[in-house]
Order: C-alpha cells, then sequence, then structure tokens
C-alpha cells in the first residue's frame, strides 16, 4: 500500500496559517514531522527552516531567534520541552509574525503544557493529529481493516505491513514514551513502575477502569496512579472517556473506560476492534472541535444493571449517534433498544467486521465498519 496519502489536516493548517501560527499535537511516530516538513520550501529535516529542540544547533538559533531569511515558513519541534518555551514563542511570533509562518510540534499534549494560563492566546490554533483510519487513506474494504487491526493506524507499521517490523516498531517505540519522552517532561521518580502501568494497561481496555485495583497490583498509592495515568494521558499512549447520564437511567456517573492510541499491542479481537473504533470516533470528534470549534465529546452508556452501549457522540452536550460494537454480524443487541426509549440519542449503530448491512428502523441500523465510516465521512 502506497505512503503517498495527503494528511487530513493539511487543509486546515493551510487555512489557519493565514492568521495563526499552527500547533500540532498528537502521540510519538503518528506522522506529525512528515507533515508539518511537508509545509516547507525543502520538505526534509535537513531543511534551514526545520528546527528541532532535540538537536544542539537549532536550540541555540531558537534560543537567539536566529531565522533563516531565505524562508517563510518555520517548523519548531519539541520546543515544549524547554521550561521557557510559551515566552519565547511568543516573543518571536510577535516580532516576525509579517515575515514567517510557524508551525510548533511536539510528542505530548501541548495544550496540557501550556501550564497556568497561556501567553500565547489569540496567536495559535491547536489541532491534533491521530494514526491513520479508512476515511484517510480513502478505503473502507475488509484488507484494509484487517491491517489496521494488525498493525495499528501509526505509519510506518501499517506501510511497511511485516510483523517483524511491527514488534520492533512497538519495543522502540514504548521505550521512547517512557524514557524519552516522559523523563524529559515530568518528575517521576520511579520510572519503571510507569513502565509496568504501560505494559498493564493492555489488559485493562474496554472495561471500566478501577484506579484502586490498579494502585494495589502494582503496589502504588491512589494518588499516585492517578498522576501516572495523567501522564500517560498527556504523552498519548492512552485517552479515557467518561459515562453518559439521561434523566430516566440509572447511569454510572464516575466511572471511566481507557483506550489506547495504539490499538495493535491488544491481544483480544474484540477488545482491539472496540479500541479501533473508539479512535476513529475520537478522531471524529477532535477534528470537528479543531477545525470547527464545535464542542464534541465521546463518552460511553452504561447503568448500573451493566447494561451497556459501547461509545456516544455528543455534539454541543446534545447526543447525535451511539455506536455498539460487534465483531461478528449478530442480531441486534437488547441494550440498543432498551436505551433507544429512555434517552434522547437521535441514532444507534450497530458495527461490525462482516457484511450485514440492515436498516431497522429509522433510529437503528447494523452496518459494517468500513460502511459506517463511509456514510458518515469519518476521517
Amino acid at each position: 500500500m502506497t505512503k503517498n496519502i495527503g494528511r487530513y489536516l493539511v487543509p486546515v493548517m493551510n487555512e489557519f496559517l493565514e492568521n495563526r501560527m499552527v500547533f500540532v499535537g498528537g502521540p510519538r511516530q503518528v506522522g506529525k514531522t512528515t507533515m508539518c516538513l511537508s509545509f516547507l520550501r525543502k520538505p526534509t529535516i535537513n531543511s534551514e527552516a526545520y528546527l528541532n529542540w532535540d538537536d544542539l544547533p537549532s536550540r541555540d538559533q531558537l534560543k537567539n531567534a536566529i531565522l533563516p531569511v531565505s524562508e517563510k515558513i518555520i517548523c519548531i519541534d519539541e520546543i515544549h520541552k524547554y521550561k521557557l518555551w510559551r515566552s519565547l514563542i511568543k516573543g518571536m511570533y510577535d516580532k516576525k509574525k509579517n515575515i514567517y509562518k510557524f508551525i510548533v510540534t511536539g510528542s505530548a499534549r501541548l495544550d496540557h503544557y501550556r501550564k497556568e494560563g497561556d501567553s500565547l492566546l489569540g496567536r495559535y490554533r491547536y489541532l491534533r493529529l491521530h494514526p491513520l483510519s479508512l476515511g484517510e487513506l480513502k478505503k473502507y474494504d475488509s484488507t484494509t481493516i484487517q491491517l489496521l487491526l494488525k498493525f495499528g493506524g501509526f505509519p510506518e507499521p501499517f506501510f511497511n505491513g511485516t510483523e517483524k517490523n511491527w514488534k520492533l516498531w512497538q519495543r522502540e517505540r514504548s521505550y521512547r514514551i517512557i524514557y524519552d519522552d516522559i523523563r524529559d517532561l515530568e518528575r517521576v521518580k520511579e520510572i519503571s513502575s510507569l513502565e509496568l502501568l504501560a505494559d498493564a494497561l493492555p489488559q485493562r481496555v474496554g472495561s471500566p477502569l478501577s484506579i484502586n485495583n490498579l494502585s494495589q497490583d502494582l503496589e502504588a498509592h491512589h494518588a499516585t496512579m492517578k498522576n501516572w495515568l495523567q501522564i500517560l494521558d498527556n504523552v498519548y499512549f492512552s485517552f479515557r472517556i467518561p459515562p453518559f447520564g439521561a434523566p430516566k437511567l440509572r447511569a454510572v456517573k464516575k466511572e471511566q473506560k481507557l483506550y489506547l492510541w495504539d490499538w495493535s499491542s491488544i491481544e483480544d479481537i474484540g477488545i482491539k476492534f472496540e479500541n479501533m473504533v473508539a479512535s476513529q470516533l475520537l478522531k471524529y470528534c477532535h477534528f470537528l472541535e479543531d477545525s470547527e470549534g464545535e464542542k464534541m465529546e465521546l463518552r460511553f452508556l452504561r447503568d448500573h444493571d451493566k447494561r451497556e452501549i459501547d461509545f456516544v457522540v455528543l455534539k454541543n452536550k446534545i447526543p447525535i449517534f451511539a455506536v455498539e460494537c460487534k465483531t461478528g454480524e449478530r442480531s441486534l443487541s437488547p441494550h440498543i433498544k432498551y436505551f433507544q426509549t429512555r434517552t434522547s440519542i437521535k441514532h444507534f449503530y450497530q458495527v461490525h467486521l462482516g457484511t450485514k448491512h440492515q436498516k431497522i428502523d429509522d433510529q437503528t441500523t447494523i452496518i459494517p465498519f468500513g460502511q459506517f465510516c463511509k456514510e458518515l465521512n469519518l476521517p
């Protein structure tokens, strides 16, 4: 499969660069640098317009605001590792915004690492780059779905398509997240314990997350475990979604469900598929938030009798559709009918890996996952 695809955020970046800096966040090795380099006159890391904080000569240039006179767009990478990065970027942008356009990217949540307040407010737009998906690849067939399930949506292992490369990539990525990204950004004394947590999370995907159980299993305090989970969220290793409540339901209110940005490490095919669907829906929500300014939320629906719908998507606090995941072409989940009469959710989709496409009624559809992504025009 070809690597020559245009990333879905490029048109939005072109629009925003007209009058703002563009910040690009997202997980390590998701393709942020490659996408940002495509805006440069010389689209390689050897370009004078690409300045990486991890590179000592680039660091000196940034500290002294020395920018190449022949360039129009400057790409700045990993600058958030510098304690005073916000004031540095602010001064550079205010003085030179009539000369240059700025793209700032990094392997952690730049919105989180603004810390208290935001001295850059009004000067940038923040975009989150997600792994590859069916809509971005413009392929909705079962072969592409199986490749995404097996190798995940990160460009290198997906396009390489070999088991050996995937295993080597996974080992390297996990090590660099824990021992490079987190060590550079956080004060974590027991970094090896955080590595154990990262190894334990694939077995917790899709189920209500118990911080108490994790604390006991890894022999850590509850507050410490809560902090570690937040750190892994901040570096785009994992993400959590809260429950959706409705007035007529005895819905759970505090439990959260956890998913991974790289679902390929999950062994159970059902849970792996659920995680891939979660990632696709989160990509949809983030895209509408970042590009259109909509208030989007991804939640799940579960009551105290353990009836559950995997996902509910909300737009400006209004539930617009819900999604239940099944690997096989099963009959409609009875939970859908139950929640259909007790919530204001407009449409329910039961997505699966087969070919069955059946419209049950005006509110309910059983649909193959690929067709679901195509019909909803998911990015």
